[in-house]
């Protein structure tokens, strides 16, 4: 079901990109806007392990440097199928962690310092599942399309305003309009799109880990700890990379209205599905 809200979500983005470059851009106006948004993003796409990594401090480690930790992403990858990933740990006492790379070739898991102490052994192999099932998914490229059609819809509404649409594109009122409507609209399927993506992946999760009961513990946990200890926030570590974590590390639960803006589904939803698999 996650798959295709997914892909429907991906093509209300499609679709409202042409909306609004029939609207304000034109066909010049669009091809150059998504080409601008390619651009942009593929950098991010191609180099995401390298970039993540660094932006956070992690440092790559072996079996030698954590056994437990790195023979349970061997032992998990070896159930979902997947080559062995690149393991990191990042030096912060938050619990929290992420999965990046363009590919299963490619990927890194990642962990904090402080997930390692919260969780318990059944625990924190649910939260790497979690993270194997993102590589299996191929959800970094995912997002990295995601993130491409958002970032060619709000550039093409800002060209179209400043620098004169098409003529019959509805004037200066209709312009301003798409100019504030067309990227919050963006942003909100990108939204949900993660969202989606998140449950996905705690369903996989669940069936690699076999234990769909620990991973809904795990989170209730990271949820707490994430609210107790938040992350530095710096230049590098932003909103921007938020979504790419198992509970978002900056800013905790949302609720009501806000959660429409969140990447990430609320952790009793998460927590009660992952409770009915069981």
């Amino acid at each position: 079901m996650n798959y295709f809200r997914t892909a429907g979500l991906m093509a209300i983005l499609i679709v409202l990109f042409a909306l609004v470059g029939s609207f304000l851009g034109g066909t010049n106006g669009m091809l150059i806007a998504f080409g601008v948004a390619i651009v942009m993003n593929a950098g991010s796409y191609w180099f995401s392990d390298k970039v993540v990594l660094k932006m956070y401090g992690a440092e790559e480690i072996d079996r030698a440097d954590a056994p437990e930790l790195y023979d349970a992403v061997d032992r998990l990858r070896q159930r979902a199928d997947l080559p062995m990933p690149r393991v990191a740990v990042i030096p912060s006492e938050q619990p929290n962690a992420f999965a990046t790379g363009r590919n299963p070739q490619h990927a890194v898991v990642a962990v904090t310092e402080g997930i390692t102490q919260m969780l318990d052994r059944d625990e924190l192999e649910g939260v790497i599942a979690h993270e194997l099932a993102h590589v299996k998914n191929r959800d970094i490229l995912t997002s990295s399309i995601a993130a491409t059609m958002a970032a060619a819809i709000t550039l093409l509404a800002r060209f179209g305003f400043f620098f004169g649409g098409d003529d019959e594109g509805g004037g200066l009122l209709g312009g301003l309009l798409m100019l504030i409507l067309a990227p919050v609209a963006a942003f909100l399927i990108q939204a949900a799109i993660s969202r989606s993506r998140e449950y996905a992946a705690d369903r996989g999760g669940a069936k690699i880990c076999g234990r769909p009961r620990a991973l809904a513990g795990a989170l209730k946990k990271l949820e707490a700890g994430a609210q107790q200890v938040r992350m530095n926030r710096s230049d590098r570590a932003s909103d921007a990379t938020a979504h790419m974590f198992i509970v978002n590390p900056f800013s905790g639960g949302m609720k009501g209205l806000r959660s429409l803006f969140s990447t990430h589904p609320a952790t009793e939803e998460r927590v009660r599905l992952l409770e009915e698999m069981a």
